[in-house]
């Protein structure tokens, strides 16, 4: 990568080559879940308080890869390209003696 515009680009690539397996896995689990939370009889009340918070850390854990993860990546590494370019001009640049 040579610009923040090649970092953008890759970024973007990359988080959209996740959004199929992520969301497929996302729908898969919380499929299997909301029938513990629908159902009734003897252990119900006590399953559907674990099913509860794990279709809510299933939701979020795919908005955090999907959109903060990229996100916080680009930043991160956009501050490395604006070192560098500052590295590049202090180097350019005679010292003044």
């Amino acid at each position: 990568m040579r610009s923040r515009a090649d970092l953008r680009e890759a970024t973007y690539h990359g988080a959209v080559k996740r959004v199929r397996p992520k969301v497929m896995i996302a729908a898969v689990v919380v499929g299997g879940l909301l029938p513990i939370l629908w159902s009734y009889g003897a252990g119900a009340d006590v399953m559907k308080r674990i099913a509860t918070p794990m279709i809510g850390g299933i939701a979020t854990s795919t908005m955090m890869e999907l959109l903060v993860f990229p996100a916080i990546y680009f930043i991160w590494r956009a501050q490395s390209f604006r070192r560098e370019s500052t590295r590049a001009a202090e180097t350019l640049t005679p010292a003044i003696s």
